[in-house]
């Protein structure tokens, strides 16, 4: 009798997490619902691949319709695709990285149609300097777009440029096409004007709260899945530092580039933590941005990277762009005949990783 009570009681606290608000916002639009529920499942089974900037441009080429260095390698597109909204809150455009506003909403729309994956980063500028995200030259900038501060309005203009941007992601029918966005990302580091250094845990949380709350009610913004996402970090504690809630999250993630021989070992103890937190809070868990020295590490991608994520239940892992342009980095994906293609394909074929020929299949959005 004991045994069947602890049981049913079990069963009563699982029902009650699955039945959570997936997503968080109680208003989210049925295709932003559907796909938040679709990857917590999946994200159990396999590995979804991402690539920034995927269709835009990628090495020794730039706006050719069709074309990935992804699928140049392996003959199909990323599972999810990255997209960087910087400069967009100056009316500008074109994005930091040299792409047209309009042509990023014309991929995200054709990437949902084919029922692909759009995640978006937002390295916007700093408002109180006038600054690139970069400039971290003052730890005030954070107070002063919180609400009464003196570049509380000027945050607004760029929200609201952010909502036109999220606005026009609709098809033909008028559906809203669901996205992935990860604000205020990195902020663990503090090369970012809102990173650890440069503002309190608290005005961090009022800052991500105001901007999701914002574009929310008074955007009425309800296609949104939004990504909190650090660099890397050591304990639990470390990483809910600045957590903002689970009413204005859906995704717990982590950003982490492979700079060294401690890489795996730091992988690990991110991922760990990330995927417990997801669990327990019911939320998706993702490797939101990564990158690592292809170039010379001929088997980064089965041996480096899958090898360290494999045991791990994360929706998706992010690769960063190919420029097609100096960046002061180079590629991040491989490209056609690049020394780490052949490892690539291996990765491509392992039965953990999904490509967009199978996320086709599995209609996420329904």
């Amino acid at each position: 009798m004991k045994h069947t009570l602890v049981t049913a009681l079990v069963l009563v606290v699982q029902l009650s997490l699955a039945q959570k608000s997936i997503p968080a916002d109680p208003n989210a639009t049925e295709e932003t619902v559907n796909l938040c529920k679709n990857l917590m499942k999946l994200q159990h089974e396999r590995l979804m691949f991402g690539h920034q900037d995927d269709l835009a441009y990628g090495n020794g080429w730039v706006y050719e319709e069709g074309r990935s260095d992804v699928k140049d390698v392996c003959g199909d597109y990323p599972a999810v695709y990255g997209w960087e909204l910087g400069h967009l809150e100056l009316g500008d455009t074109y994005s930091l990285d040299s792409v047209h506003f309009h042509k990023i909403q014309g991929w995200i729309k054709q990437t949902y149609a084919r029922g692909g994956v759009n995640t978006i980063s937002w390295h916007l500028r700093n408002p109180l300097t006038g600054g690139s995200s970069w400039d971290t030259s003052s730890k005030k900038v954070v107070r002063s777009v919180l609400p009464g501060g003196e570049k509380h309005e000027l945050f607004v203009t760029y929200l609201d440029r952010l909502a036109e941007f999220l606005q026009g992601l609709q098809t033909e029918d008028g559906t809203y096409i669901p996205v992935l966005f990860r604000p205020f990302h990195e902020h663990t580091g503090s090369w970012f004007w809102w990173g650890k250094n440069l503002c309190t845990p608290e005005d961090y949380k009022a800052l991500w709260r105001f901007t999701v709350n914002y574009l929310q009610n008074e955007k009425n913004i309800h296609h949104v899945l939004y990504s909190y996402s650090t660099d890397r970090f050591k304990t639990t504690n470390e990483y809910l530092e600045r957590y903002p809630g689970d009413d204005i999250v859906d995704v717990l993630a982590f950003d982490l580039y492979d700079r060294g021989p401690d890489y795996a070992k730091a992988v690990k103890t991110c991922a760990e933590v990330v995927c417990e937190q997801a669990g327990q809070r019911n939320k998706l868990a993702t490797m939101s941005e990564t990158g690592g020295p292809i170039a010379t590490n001929t088997k980064w991608w089965t041996e480096t990277l899958l090898g360290t994520l494999k045991p791990f239940d994360l929706s998706y892992v992010l690769v960063w762009r190919n420029p097609w342009k100096p960046a002061g980095h180079g590629a991040f994906a491989p490209y056609k005949n690049s020394p780490d293609s052949e490892d690539f394909i291996r990765f491509y074929k392992d039965p953990k990783t999904l490509f967009q020929k199978e996320v086709t299949q599995l209609k996420l959005y329904q």
